[in-house]
């Protein structure tokens, strides 16, 4: 954690999109990384052991959507929690790993950063 601050990593293709949730995130009080597709993700995640979120879109171009990425986080990183975000697609909750939220877009950002604090304060994905 730098700065003891929790990390976020926001995955998000949209330019525009991705530097606004990092800045949203940052200005709640959270340490925010950025990446624009799974496979960015993913290596950012093995070069690191301080993240404790991942906020991921559904729709990227790449090796894998949010959804497969949101699976493989869960089983190759299982405390980490995830929230999963589509603009395109209403997403049941059976199509996401334990623990997971789905947030639809446009998210409110008041209920989001409720979530992320809400996510950091459980042990691990699922527990309440």
């Amino acid at each position: 954690m730098p700065n003891g601050k929790p990390t976020i990593l926001v995955v998000e293709d949209e330019a525009l999109i991705l530097v606004s949730a990092v800045d949203l995130i940052e200005t709640a009080g959270f340490a925010a990384l950025a990446a624009s597709n799974a496979d960015e993700a993913i290596s950012i995640l093995e070069a690191r052991n301080d993240i404790r979120v991942v906020f991921t879109d559904v729709d990227m171009p790449g090796s894998m959507d949010g959804i497969k990425l949101s699976h493989y986080i869960r089983d190759r990183w299982p405390p980490i929690h995830l929230i999963v975000a589509s603009g395109k697609t209403q997403m049941d909750q059976s199509h996401l790993p334990d623990g997971a939220m789905f947030f639809p877009k446009p998210y409110l950002e008041e209920p989001l950063l409720d979530a992320i604090t809400t996510f950091l304060n459980d042990r691990m994905p699922g527990t309440h």
